[in-house]
């Protein structure tokens, strides 16, 4: 799994150990890659009371991921926060900020929600991973897509937005029945990405450690870095979810920045596509022709 260009940092060890740790370790584990933001200001009392076991727990943790004093956890969670927060400032230049309104009305609110986390998702470790899974989908014979329950629909939407231009791609979302017999036709140079966000589904899990033991690359598209499916994914891509209202806003998000960035990479064939596929919808009167004619899905791919 890659949460910042590879390296094997504090959250790489957690999410690699995880599974393998005794049953209070692993609960301990959860709670630090769900809040490891916060941990630098806690004692080790006040960290066992948050995740619910006992002192001895967070010092045999310790020792199991390599560090000897609980001062050494956290000097290193501090170092990666601060790292974060340096390119963050680089990163927020790019995407600019919004301003908040206060709001009064549902509309207003869930859309000031949806906006509040796409700025809390993409943050520098985002931005590191996104481009480490262009390049996986970039090199891969074929893209295979899993998403299942309301995350089926965001797959499907993944798979036409990416089926318009390229057509090397694989639904796994519609024939549950038969998914680990696909999975078990992958090749080594395919990739799987995974949607799958708390309450995670058995079926999905399976999946994924399947495809894992097929050597097939695997890009996780999450909410916790504690998802079960993290120590199989080679790439994780971890948004912000949860708040005042549910929303799928920061995963469409992805999704589209995913398509266009993959089409600009793809442009010498998917703008060519693109442009056919309109040609062919206007004269099969599918599309109307309007006098002000709006740009066609072309434009995005084109290379700046």
């Amino acid at each position: 799994m890659s949460i910042q260009n590879g390296e094997n940092n504090v959250l790489d060890k957690l999410i690699a150990k995880k599974s393998s740790l005794p049953a209070k370790q692993e609960k301990l584990a959860s709670y630090i890659l769900e809040n490891y933001q916060d941990i630098g200001l806690l004692t080790v009392k006040e960290l066992a009371d948050r995740a619910g076991v006992g002192t001895t727990t967070v010092m045999r943790l310790i020792k199991n991921l390599g560090y000897d004093s609980f001062f050494d956890l956290k000097r290193e969670l501090y170092r990666m926060n601060v790292d974060y927060s340096n390119k963050w400032e680089t990163v927020q230049k790019s995407y600019g900020n919004f301003n908040d309104n206060e709001s009064y009305n549902v509309l207003t609110s869930v859309f000031n929600e949806g906006i509040r986390l796409i700025e809390q998702s993409v943050n520098s470790q985002l931005v590191e991973n996104f481009t480490l899974a262009l390049d996986l989908i970039e090199k891969a014979s074929t893209i295979n897509i899993l998403g299942l329950r309301i995350y089926r629909y965001v797959a499907f939407y993944l798979e036409h937005m990416l089926g318009e231009f390229w057509s090397k791609t694989k639904q796994l979302s519609h024939d549950t029945e038969a998914l680990y017999d696909k999975i078990l036709q992958f090749e080594k140079d395919e990739v799987l990405i995974i949607f799958s966000f708390a309450h995670y589904t058995q079926r999905t899990v399976d999946a994924a450690e399947l495809a894992h033991e097929q050597g097939v690359k695997i890009i996780l598209i999450t909410d916790l870095l504690s998802c079960p499916i993290s120590e199989y994914a080679d790439v994780i891509l971890k948004l912000e979810t949860g708040g005042k209202y549910y929303t799928i806003l920061p995963i469409i998000a992805l999704v589209e920045a995913l398509v266009i960035e993959f089409g600009k990479r793809k442009s010498d064939v998917s703008v060519e596509r693109i442009k056919r596929l309109e040609r062919k919808l206007l004269e099969r009167n599918i599309l109307l022709q309007t006098y002000y004619q709006t740009p066609f899905k072309s434009d995005m791919y084109d290379k700046e």
